[in-house]
């Protein structure tokens, strides 16, 4: 039987540097992720034992770390970044959604957002 379990984590807010225009490139701005994880739950549903499930905090560490580290064009490039640095969390992950959102996107329209979604699994 095939399963197709979710961790959902929405909302986490970081600042980083991410955009082609000059003043994206010298000041960071705020940015909000949503991940989607894939992982088979069954053995924490049953067990209730944090060791049998991926650690929501683990993951987050993982976007922050890739955030704070980068300063890509690209929300395509920090969305896919984000996927392989979620995979590579645990192997039990077979695959990730990212969505990266721009809060305050520097367009001349009344844009609340811009972002990307990008979904990716294991070869």
């Amino acid at each position: 039987m095939s399963r197709t379990d979710l961790i959902e984590l929405r909302g986490l807010r970081l600042v980083g540097i991410c955009g082609a225009l000059p003043e994206e490139r010298v000041r960071a701005q705020p940015l909000e992720v949503d991940l989607d994880v894939e992982v088979d739950l069954s053995a924490a549903a049953a067990s209730d034992a944090l060791a049998d499930t991926v650690d929501y905090g683990v993951l987050c560490d993982a976007v922050d770390q890739v955030v704070g580290a980068g300063a890509p064009l690209l929300l395509e490039h920090l969305a896919a970044t984000l996927t392989d640095a979620v995979l590579a969390v645990d192997n039990r992950i077979s695959g990730v959604t990212v969505a990266v959102r721009k809060l305050r996107p520097p367009v001349p329209h009344a844009l609340a957002t811009s972002g990307v979604r990008i979904r990716r699994g294991r070869p």
